[in-house]
């Protein structure tokens, strides 16, 4: 019998270590499948979210890149997300957006430039209202969304909040700016 101990001490280790390599195997699997999972979450946030509302804007003017870059620069935390242009062999004029993915202070847009020009346009009856921290912000964005564009109500106080205005901008775009 004391012949046989250091065989199934042996035998035991042996056991022991096929079982903690399969421990290993199963612990670099396991983070392998962690990490896949973590650049999808990463992936799916930088994109839009499966059944989240967009705001689409459809520009008729090959303008969607000027509006677009205008945006992202007058509002904070906002950003260019993704950007596909036309072709050579596209529908519409190459170079022009064929879809953008941007957010404005985290909100998500997409805009295209239209191959055809629609007898419909962007209009007043559907807008981006835009809630300001203070009087600075709205009177900044008011002189930037109005400069070559339609002042529909000046910045007053109508009632219902302290300051408030209604802007179509040069691109067509209406925005209601708000102060609480």
């Amino acid at each position: 019998m004391k012949r046989n101990i250091p065989i199934l001490i042996l035998l035991l280790f042996a056991l022991s270590c096929s079982q903690h390599k399969e421990n290993h195997e199963t612990n670099e699997e396991i983070n392998a499948l962690r990490a896949e999972l973590d650049s999808i979450k990463k992936l799916r946030s930088s994109n839009d979210m499966e059944g989240q509302i967009t705001t689409f804007l459809t520009f008729q003017k090959e303008d969607a890149e000027q509006a677009m870059n205008f945006y992202v620069e007058l509002f904070s935390n906002s950003k260019i997300i993704d950007l596909q242009r036309w072709g050579k062999e596209g529908p519409a004029k190459e170079g022009t957006i064929m879809l953008a993915t941007f957010s404005l202070n985290g909100k998500l847009f997409k805009c295209s430039d239209s191959p055809p020009v629609h007898d419909w346009d962007f209009t007043p009856a559907v807008s981006n209202y835009v809630e300001c921290t203070d009087e600075n912000e709205l009177q900044r964005l008011f002189a930037n969304l109005s400069e070559n564009g339609a002042v529909m109500l000046p910045p007053d106080n109508y009632g219902w909040s302290q300051k408030f205005a209604f802007v179509q901008d040069r691109f067509g775009v209406s925005w209601q700016l708000n102060l609480q």
